[in-house]
């Protein structure tokens, strides 16, 4: 169930409760105008109160649904705007391999774990009821220290902090035999190039060489990698990366999808006028002057800055969304 599938009966049940509120306090105001008793007038007044305070909760409940919807709707807009090239290069791939490693990469603040979580969602998003394994190598590693990542990479899989990188392996091989697994290691650009290049030798090829043969027996899940760079510099090192979907390529070999880069202008208005329905009117009625505005609050189309930028124009904040839109 989508998120507006849920929202929609919600906020019209409770506006039948607000309705009916709001012909008891009608009515209540109505005897309490009529009313002589002392005790019945006293009677009365409380429950006018307490009717006006559940009215007042039901008010807040409709105007925090309202933001969720509109917050839905500015986000199914936002999943359409950019990254065409990086969308198409690794829908080529998914929808032909069960396993496969990606490198995303670009320039700091270029919306990479956006991409990462609009890839998955639009394209696989069963794989995130399965195994996820998250690692932020900025937190853990030096560029010297290829120790540290392989303690908490076992450890992330439920092994002793001194397995080997074999076990490793086998325990994530383990895992897939019974459900999707999906790996992230975020800020590989904080590796060196030579222990980026040592870790997909020595555990990615192992790991998909293993996948890949028992997949031949026709498996329903999928094994995902992601490399997730900020700093753009990964995709220059020399790692056998590949870019192109040829009936030579083996998943060993890591999917190195186009860099990022900003939004255009052309691309700003063409996604407005093709997202209209979604987003505010205002926005849309003043075109060019709202891709100008964006443009220049997100130092000329860098992504996250502009998604920020779209959503404040769009009356939600980007940095609360993000961890209701960023699963992964």
């Amino acid at each position: 169930m989508s998120a507006e599938q849920y929202l929609e009966p919600k906020c019209q049940a409770l506006q039948q409760q607000y309705d009916l509120l709001i012909e008891k306090q009608s009515r209540l105001r109505r005897d309490f105008a009529i009313a002589a008793d002392t005790l019945i007038r006293f009677q009365l007044e409380k429950q006018i109160e307490q009717t006006e305070a559940e009215l007042n909760e039901l008010v807040q409940q409709l105007d925090d649904l309202e933001r969720a919807f509109s917050s839905e709707k500015v986000y199914r807009a936002l999943l359409k705007l950019g990254y065409r090239e990086q969308t198409r290069a690794f829908r080529k791939f998914i929808e032909t391999q069960s396993v496969a490693a990606f490198l995303i990469y670009g320039s700091l603040y270029y919306g990479q774990r956006w991409l990462l979580n609009r890839l998955v969602v639009q394209n696989v998003r069963n794989i995130i009821t399965g195994k996820i394994v998250r690692i932020e190598l900025s937190r853990i590693a030096r560029r010297s220290d290829s120790a540290a990542l392989w303690r908490e990479l076992a450890a992330r899989v439920g092994l002793e902090r001194q397995s080997s990188i074999p076990e490793i392996a086998e325990r994530v091989y383990q895992w897939w035999r019974t459900q999707n697994v999906v790996l992230i290691l975020y800020d590989v650009d904080c590796l060196s190039e030579t222990f980026l290049r040592e870790l997909i030798q020595d555990f990615w090829l192992v790991l998909a060489t293993k996948v890949k043969t028992a997949s031949l027996q026709a498996s329903q899940f999928k094994l995902l990698m992601f490399l997730v760079d900020y700093d753009g510099c990964v995709g220059s090192w020399n790692i056998p990366f590949v870019e192109k979907l040829d009936p030579t390529w083996k998943p060993d070999n890591p999917v190195k999808l186009p860099e990022i880069n900003q939004f255009s202008d052309d691309e700003l208005t063409n996604w407005l006028e093709y997202a209209a329905d979604e987003l505010p009117t205002k926005l849309i009625d003043r075109l060019d002057e709202t891709v100008q505005t964006i443009l220049k609050n997100s130092d000329n189309g860098i992504p996250e800055p502009a998604l920020g930028e779209i959503c404040h124009m769009s009356g939600c904040n980007w940095y609360d969304e993000e961890e209701k839109w960023l699963r992964l």
